[in-house]
């Protein structure tokens, strides 16, 4: 299956499989957590050095997603970028490739903790970004409803015939979507992680990313 099809507060929504989420009557495409630049601030940082193609393989799924829906507005939910440099060193080629995707779309950065200040890339920088009844944020705020956010970039594992196998994943309630990281360098946070017990309800569920999105009941510590 190449989308999970939920209603979430009277819209249908999709999660894809590929990590992102589609409003298909608003035309909205979300992602979230890109960490472009992760490679190059690693380096200038830490001088660990790793393979520097993941901001190219983030784009390369970012764009088809872009082609497949054709939407009216993209929604990057924070964290980008590495750092506002990673934005900064960006290569002038990679600039140009995003000016591309963003063409005849409105295209919204929200603000994370990784690339708190303006990006110069086009588009339009804000905090939070809200199209009734939904509201698009970096990060979950307990008790709020009718949210989308990233941040914790979750993941869930799931038992197949070759083993168990962990997976990113969306957590989704009656009143909150908390949506994978879509950047290739990103870690994650296993859902059972006491981070998120006060803010998913007991109803949760998993949808789990990858060749095919996959709802199981979300996964939780057990008492």
């Amino acid at each position: 299956m190449s989308h999970y099809a939920f209603s979430f507060k009277g819209q249908n929504l999709f999660a894809l499989a590929s990590g992102a989420l589609w409003w298909p009557e608003q035309r909205v495409l979300c992602v979230s957590d890109l960490h472009l630049g992760k490679s190059e601030r690693q380096a200038r940082e830490n001088g660990v050095y790793l393979p520097p193609y993941e901001t190219r393989d983030t784009l390369v799924r970012l764009e088809e997603d872009v082609r497949l829906y054709a939407p009216k507005t993209v929604v990057c939910l924070g964290d980008s970028f590495d750092d506002v440099q990673a934005a900064e060193f960006m290569p002038e080629e990679t600039k140009t490739w995003i000016a591309k995707m963003q063409a005849g779309c409105e295209w919204i950065w929200i603000q994370g903790n990784h690339d708190a200040g303006p990006v110069d890339l086009g588009g339009t920088y804000i905090e939070d970004w809200v199209k009734a009844p939904l509201v698009f944020r970096h990060i979950a705020i307990t008790g709020s409803a009718g949210e989308i956010s990233g941040h914790y970039h979750p993941k869930a594992a799931i038992q197949t015939r070759g083993g168990v196998q962990s997976r990113r994943c969306f957590l989704i309630d009656e009143n909150k979507v908390i949506m994978p990281a879509f950047g290739t360098y990103t870690g994650g946070l296993r859902s059972d992680d006491p981070a998120f017990a006060p803010l998913m309800s007991e109803g949760a569920i998993a949808v789990l990313t990858g060749t095919t999105a996959t709802p199981i009941p979300m996964p939780r510590k057990k008492n």
